[in-house]
């Protein structure tokens, strides 16, 4: 790790720190605020895979993740309405589903660098980003699963119910998934913008040195 690194790493803990509080408030019916920062952990991890490699990348995708363990301990030690506000399967869930969905990001990234300059950084992002999606809603809410955590009462989110209000009737954790997923799609789309910006302006820069 250099000097270099550290916007990056800076950049991950504070998205990840951010996303963790505004997890707690909501967004209409199935989202949280957390939903719009998260996903741009995605784009830091990009940035640094394509500016430094994908040593780097991880690197910033290892930061991010201790944060996010130590986010989710102070988590356990507060309690809410309803219990602790992090729970030991949304622990399990949001570490899982981020070290891995970040670690394929970085993975595919560097599989596609030499393609289009738009390839590597939505390709990545929107395998990682469903990957993300699936492992912690299904981890964390899935009927399924509740052998993780047998006290955890989370038969609320099994209700039936249209998804997303209006289609088939499906688990309210699903409706709550799919609506997370396409913020994250969407949001991978609007970041490609600030990319090419920052990656052309570091080059530039680089050119200039």
């Amino acid at each position: 790790m250099t000097r270099a690194h550290l916007p990056g790493i800076i950049a991950m803990a504070l998205i990840v720190l951010a996303s963790n509080i505004l997890v707690q408030f909501l967004f209409g019916n199935w989202l949280t605020w957390g939903a719009f920062t998260y996903p741009l952990a995605f784009l830091v991890t990009d940035l640094m895979n394509r500016l430094y490699g994908p040593g780097p990348a991880r690197q910033v995708v290892f930061a991010g993740f201790v944060v996010g363990v130590f986010c989710s301990l102070v988590g356990t030690q507060i309690q809410g309405e309803f219990g602790p506000l992090v729970t030991f399967r949304i622990a399990l869930a949001s570490g899982l589903a981020f070290l891995t969905a970040q670690l394929l990001d970085v993975a595919i990234f560097d599989k596609m660098r030499g393609g289009a300059w738009w390839r590597a950084p939505l390709a990545s992002t929107l395998i990682g980003a469903t990957i993300d999606t699936a492992l912690f809603f299904t981890i964390a809410f899935s009927g399924a699963l509740t052998f993780i955590e047998v006290d955890n009462d989370v038969s609320w989110a099994g209700e039936m119910l249209p998804l997303l209000g209006a289609g088939p009737v499906a688990p309210l954790w699903v409706s709550l998934a799919v609506a997370d997923w396409m913020v994250k799609i969407a949001l991978a789309l609007v970041a490609l913008i600030p990319f090419r910006l920052i990656v052309l302006r570091f080059r530039e820069n680089s050119a200039l040195s």
